[in-house]
């Protein structure tokens, strides 16, 4: 496993994310163990952007449960009816949005978050997994976060282990 993470300074963001994907696979490559993955992922975005909170929600009996994040106290179950984490998981496609303020249902964990962005991961029709990120600047998330924390979503796919009882079938 890889125990530092290499940051250079002063790269843009897209060239951040090129910076972090291989050494994301890299943590996540060899452990088998999902939480350990997933907080990693979730430390190593926070690290490597200064974003405000990361972190997973887990598709538990038919809502969102908190998973491993970095960043203030969060919401611990979120219902799919609700919140920018709900609507994603409901639609099954990511949700960007610029001011938290104006999306209808927006739960607000902390009222230092401005914009967010929540990628949900999908297997057989089912959202099983949605990445959490907030910000506390406006208009912090583009197509260019949507497009690589994509595919980091995909590894996540490679590793991620569903308990016994919520294997989709």
């Amino acid at each position: 496993m890889a125990e530092d993470l290499r940051l250079t300074p002063g790269l843009a963001r897209e060239e951040r994310y090129k910076e972090i994907l291989p050494q994301i696979a890299a943590v996540i490559s060899d452990e088998t163990d999902t939480i350990a993955n997933l907080a990693n992922i979730a430390a190593i975005l926070k690290e490597a952007f200064g974003f405000f909170w990361v972190g997973f929600y887990r598709l538990k009996e038919g809502e969102l449960v908190l998973g491993p994040f970095q960043g203030p106290l969060a919401c611990t179950r979120i219902s799919l009816d609700r919140g920018v984490c709900g609507a994603a998981a409901s639609a099954k496609q990511t949700i960007i949005v610029p001011d938290v303020e104006k999306f209808p249902g927006h739960i607000a964990c902390s009222s230092a978050s401005r914009s967010e962005i929540v990628v949900p991961l999908v297997a057989e029709e089912q959202t099983i997994l949605v990445l959490d990120v907030d910000s506390d600047q406006y208009n912090d998330f583009s197509e260019t976060d949507q497009y690589y924390l994509g595919q980091l979503m995909e590894m996540v796919r490679s590793v991620y282990q569903l308990p016994e009882n919520q294997r989709v079938s």
